[in-house]
């Protein structure tokens, strides 16, 4: 089939695989990224490089953005807005705030550009298998427009108006850092009480304590590899947001609260920023008088 053309803005850890699965699907992507060399290898996959953000938006269909935050979205689009081609659609791949997904939208709409934010849930490993959760808020048309090229990246549903889909992501995460929680409780239980945590994880197989992080990040978290697939810093980042949701809302949430704090001391005292959210552990360990 015959895709719009698509420029990607943002090549790290998640959007690196994210443009490599849309040009090996067939799709024209233009990708770029603050450092180009990040960005270059992409060319061996029939990607352009673009050297700058304006050269990369002139021209296409449809623009994903996989940036650190919300203020790095909206300073990217505040750049690029004079080089947007009208009734372009800008889909906002970053976790952000919902009030930043519709200043987002605000800030296109008056240049006829559409917006869906559309962040996803999987890892690296869910980028690189083209099997993300991608919560998508918008206009259903828009949405209807975007499933094409959305589809070679993950699994999209269309979850609402414009900020739903980050709402929906504050809700992803939520889970995912109270679950890494429990799951490094019950590893470090199982070490210490003298159970083998790979046979544990094996039994739990298939149950109701099963999960994606049981078996992933359990087994990160017994044969100590941190290398980052989410960094703790922007787990801190989004549960940073998810209580600023709650708050607007008037909702408590004390098991987000908690875990929150010890991904802060995690990041902030036990140089944690760079290393995958599965290191929670480590300072659940820590906790134990096992060092820092």
């Amino acid at each position: 089939m015959a895709f719009e053309k698509v420029a990607l803005l943002g090549t790290g850890l998640m959007g690196f695989p994210m443009a490599r699965n849309l040009a090996r699907a067939g799709v024209a992507v233009t990708v770029w990224n603050r450092t180009q060399a990040k960005a270059d290898p992409l060319a061996d996959e029939g990607a352009a490089v673009a050297a700058s953000t304006n050269a990369a938006v002139t021209g296409a269909d449809i623009i994903i953005t996989m940036m650190s935050d919300g203020p790095t979205v909206l300073s990217v689009i505040d750049e690029v807005l004079p080089s947007l081609t009208s009734g372009a659609l800008w889909i906002d791949m970053s976790s952000t705030k919902p009030a930043e997904a519709r200043a987002a939208r605000d800030a296109l709409s008056g240049a006829g550009i559409g917006f869906l934010d559309a962040p996803v849930s999987g890892g690296t490993k869910g980028a690189e298998a083209a099997s993300l959760a991608i919560m998508a808020g918008g206009d259903a048309a828009d949405f209807e427009r975007a499933t094409p090229v959305l589809k070679r990246m993950g699994r999209p549903v269309h979850v609402g108006p414009t900020g739903a889909g980050q709402l929906s992501k504050l809700c992803n995460q939520a889970i995912v850092a109270v679950t890494i929680g429990a799951v490094a409780e019950a590893m470090l239980l199982a070490e210490e009480g003298g159970a083998d945590p790979a046979a544990l994880r094996a039994a739990l197989k298939g149950g109701f304590a099963d999960s994606t992080i049981l078996q992933q990040h359990g087994e990160r978290m017994t044969t100590g590899n941190f290398v980052p697939g989410g960094l703790s810093k922007f787990q801190l980042k989004d549960l940073d947001n998810v209580l600023h949701e709650a708050a607007a809302a008037g909702v408590t949430l004390p098991m987000v609260r908690d875990v929150r704090d010890r991904f802060a001391h995690f990041v902030d005292r036990m140089d944690g920023a760079d290393k995958d959210h599965s290191g929670l552990y480590l300072e659940l360990k820590a906790r134990q008088g096992d060092g820092t």
